[in-house]
């Protein structure tokens, strides 16, 4: 078996003493060099405290995909394992046991973080979610049960709109639904969560949870790469660097994300068609969670996914037919779709306009990567609801786990870590987080215009904007 990486217990006496010093001596030790290669699918390792394993029989068992796995592959990986994985599932590691590093190290800023993320772990606060949970499943319960109202009981077209205005407003509150379960309990019971995934996500708003968390997972761990994080990727529509200029390969699509003629068009002018885009961004989800489920290899529970979106596609179009012309129809589903897309926005401020890298994430600098790539939302503890967390998103993309309702209480411990290792911890208002986005498409839309790569349409309108800048 071997050593405990985290801690060792202090031996009671000479025996104990030697005995340890025995044990040590069968561990093999490997170099950092000698880790790094093996980083390939069919030979993985990866090390976790100083011990290092080989994980590649467990490659196609991950719960987390495989990505996360090939992405750390060859490094160490403790920090990103901590973040995502309770104390318990530590000794499920032994059957993959190799050896241990010989020049294993630990950067103050990691040591710190550690520390802190044992604090939190020490307080039970992984394990205390709130009545948040159950409120905001209460509440959509009720305002579904109104719109359905306002649709069938009522005849006024303002009615009907402020029903398409209401569904929109539960999908928000869904999509905080699911990123809550996606990343903890939020009942305490796996099968209940999940029957809670299923209903507030696939069946209520048409998006897949199991396309979900592919996609965050993996944003999560390589957050604001250019060439891995998904949630950057948005070419042609728009792109948040002149570094996605150069036809560069996404390693989460695998596919190159192409800088062509029509892209440098419309990246040109992003900055004014962001917020149209944003109200019909939903359609771009709905089409992704659907391929995902019946395209995609590999699906856990691909049936029980495809049925629940199935009812998605069921309930919402008979709802919308029910209305007695195409005008109030349209007006229905722009109305939901409108108000999902400040969903959408908020999704975007607390990265758009951070610090971005090409390359994959490693191991040794979790805690710096996280913090540089991430912008955290300033606003009162009463409009926490707005945000569903998201406007602490430095302390949740460093404490994944940890339920929203503590957010607010760890920022000042996060704060004092950053101050204290030199590092930037950036917040802004909803409003300057909205300016500092806006900016950042500007510049890069700018950027794109004097980019050669590709054939750009001219007209008279593309040399008005050109002369003006």
């Amino acid at each position: 078996m071997p050593p405990d990486a985290d801690a060792m217990p202090a031996p009671t006496d000479a025996a104990a003493g030697a005995a340890a010093a025995s044990a040590a001596d069968d561990v093999r030790m490997i170099s950092s060099k000698e880790l790094r290669a093996h980083a390939s699918a069919d030979d993985l390792w990866i090390s976790i405290s100083g011990d290092v394993y080989d994980v590649t029989p467990w490659l196609p068992h991950h719960p987390g995909g495989d990505l996360p796995l090939l992405t750390l592959a060859g490094q160490d990986a403790t920090d990103a394992f901590a973040a995502y994985h309770p104390a318990s599932v530590r000794p499920l590691l032994r059957r993959f046991f190799v050896g241990r590093l010989s020049d294993y190290a630990v950067s103050p800023a990691s040591a710190d973080y550690r520390r802190l993320l044992a604090q939190l772990s020490s307080a039970g606060l992984f394990d205390r979610v709130g009545p948040v949970p159950k409120l905001q499943l209460t509440a959509m319960a009720v305002l579904f049960c109104a719109a359905l109202y306002l649709v069938l009981a009522c005849r006024t077209a303002f009615a009907h709109l402020l029903a398409g205005g209401l569904i929109g407003f539960i999908w928000i509150q869904s999509g905080w639904m699911g990123h809550d379960s996606g990343h903890h309990r939020v009942t305490g019971n796996a099968a209940l969560d999940r029957v809670v995934q299923i209903l507030s996500g696939n069946c209520l708003t048409g998006l897949s949870i199991a396309w979900w968390k592919c996609n965050h997972n993996y944003h999560h761990l390589a957050c604001n790469s250019l060439d891995h994080d998904p949630d950057l990727q948005h070419m042609p529509l728009f792109a948040v660097s002149a570094k996605l200029f150069g036809n560069i390969w996404s390693c989460f699509y695998h596919r190159t994300l192409a800088f062509d003629a029509l892209s440098k068009f419309l990246i040109s002018y992003q900055h004014w068609t962001f917020y149209p885009i944003m109200c019909v961004a939903r359609i771009n989800l709905l089409a992704q969670s659907a391929v995902f489920v019946l395209c995609e290899k590999k699906v856990p529970q691909r049936l029980l996914e495809i049925a629940g979106v199935a009812v998605f596609w069921v309930w919402y179009p008979l709802l919308v037919s029910s209305l007695p012309n195409w005008w109030e129809r349209i007006a229905f589903v722009l109305s939901s779709f409108t108000i999902t897309g400040i969903q959408h926005v908020q999704f975007c401020l607390n990265h758009f306009s951070s610090e971005v890298y090409v390359g994959p994430p490693k191991g040794n600098d979790w805690f710096e990567k996280q913090t540089a790539g991430t912008l955290d939302i300033k606003c009162p503890p009463w409009m926490d609801w707005f945000h569903g967390g998201l406007q602490f998103q430095i302390e949740h993309h460093l404490f994944p786990r940890l339920p929203r309702c503590h957010l607010r209480k760890v920022a000042p411990f996060v704060q004092d870590l950053c101050k204290k290792h030199g590092l930037r911890y950036a917040a802004a208002s909803f409003l300057d987080a909205n300016v500092l986005t806006w900016k950042t498409l500007r510049a890069a839309a700018l950027q794109a215009r004097n980019t050669t790569t590709g054939a750009t349409p001219k007209n008279l309108v593309w040399e008005a904007v050109n002369t003006h800048g």
